[in-house]
């Protein structure tokens, strides 16, 4: 792995203060929910033991972020996720999930494509340019933290441009998540 690529090592110590070993300071959660929004992949460990604590720091900002009022996750999708421990699909949710935001983050890349380049005007509005930043900061952020490649931050291999197959590429990611969440289905009966 080459040092453009290495994470971001944040030691935690005893006394639960965690420690950017980069800028030799002290961080915050807010401060590495920042780091990963940019775009930055970050392994927390333990000082003392050396055990992999980053699982446990991400899911605590989303919590963060969920009980100040930020809700992206609907009760019903926690609640499917609660259930989903307690039966068969505890084995295929993280693949149905690591789908769910591969087909998002592609998604939302052709939207974003097709905004810039073949609406033309669109992309010459003023402000395009910070919603586009806005808009990839949002997929960083939301695949950021995952394993299995869902995580990576690399631009999405682009397809040859082809006209008038937007309605088309919609219509395929939508066949291709309502697939996942049938066998979802099925896996949970």
């Amino acid at each position: 792995m080459n040092e453009a690529n290495k994470p971001l090592l944040i030691k935690r110590y005893a006394s639960r203060r965690l420690y950017n070993t980069e800028t030799s300071d002290y961080v915050t959660l807010d401060d590495i929910a920042a780091f990963i929004r940019d775009g930055r992949e970050v392994q927390i460990v333990d000082l003392k033991s050396g055990d992999d604590l980053t699982r446990q720091y991400l899911l605590q900002i989303i919590a963060d972020h969920e009980s100040r009022g930020e809700n992206m996750l609907p009760v019903s999708v926690l609640n499917d996720i609660v259930r989903s421990y307690t039966n068969q699909a505890t084995q295929m949710m993280p693949e149905f999930l690591q789908a769910s935001f591969d087909m998002l983050r592609e998604g939302q890349d052709k939207m974003m494509k097709n905004m810039g380049g073949s609406l033309g005007p669109l992309g010459q509005m003023p402000g395009f340019e910070a919603m586009k930043a806005q808009q990839e900061a949002f997929l960083k952020a939301m695949t950021g933290g995952m394993s299995g490649g869902f995580g990576s931050t690399g631009p999405v291999a682009e397809e040859p441009e082809q006209e008038d197959d937007s309605g088309e590429d919609l219509d395929d990611i939508k066949a291709e998540l309502a697939a996942l969440q049938a066998k979802l289905s099925k896996m949970g009966k």
